[in-house]
Formats: C-alpha cells, structure tokens, sequence
C-alpha cells in the first residue's frame, strides 16, 4: 500500500525553498525608473489619459522627488487647479483632462517635458 504522505507526487522535486503559497509578495523588488531625487530642471515628464468609469485622469509622470515633496507640489497644484488628485507610485493623477494646464502650471515652477 502506498504512502498517503505525497499522493500527488508525479516525480517533480521542488526542493525545500519552493513555496505554493502566493500571498507573501517580495517587496525588495521595486519598479522605480528613478533610483535618485532630481531636481525640477532635470525632470523629463510627459502625460498620459486614462478613463477610469467613464472619467478621463490625466497622470504626469515619472517624477523623482521624496514621498512629502512630491506630496506638497500635488497639494500645490491641486489647489492652483481647483482639482482632485493622487500620487501613485512616481507618479501625479488628476481627474479631468488637465494636459494644457498643468503643462503651464509645471513649467511655472521649473519641471521640462519630454519633447
């Protein structure tokens, strides 16, 4: 009679290290374009359109600031917009479609675009 201790072993060996369970995500592993802060001169950001239920959001990214900095120029410009927004990642997202605006607005305090 066979062992019931592995009844689904079809000859495969995993080794000791191989774990099933999926819940315990590596978080070493970040997925940042920007390794250093930069200056607002030294910036390269451009834009992108999402709808998100029917809405357009307009993302301005990659900027590599601190977490509070980056925080501080979306208050900032939410308040100059009179906006919504969130920081995602490296990344700023407004509701509505505010290309034009926050162009001038960034360009204002410095930050270059992608040509």
């Amino acid at each position: 009679m066979p062992s019931r201790e592995n009844l689904f072993e079809m000859g495969a060996d995993f080794g000791d290290s191989w774990e099933s369970d999926n819940k315990h995500k590596s978080t070493t592993i970040k997925s940042s374009i920007c390794k250093e802060v930069l200056a607002p001169k030294k910036h390269q950001l451009h834009f992108a359109k999402e709808k998100r239920r029917g809405k357009v959001v307009t993302i301005v990214k990659p900027f590599c600031l601190e977490k509070k900095v980056l925080q501080a120029l979306l208050k900032q410009i939410k308040k100059k917009l009179g906006t919504g927004g969130t920081v995602k990642e490296n990344a700023l997202e407004f509701q509505g479609e505010l290309q034009t605006q926050l162009k001038t607005v960034l360009e204002n305090l410095d930050y270059r675009f992608k040509k």
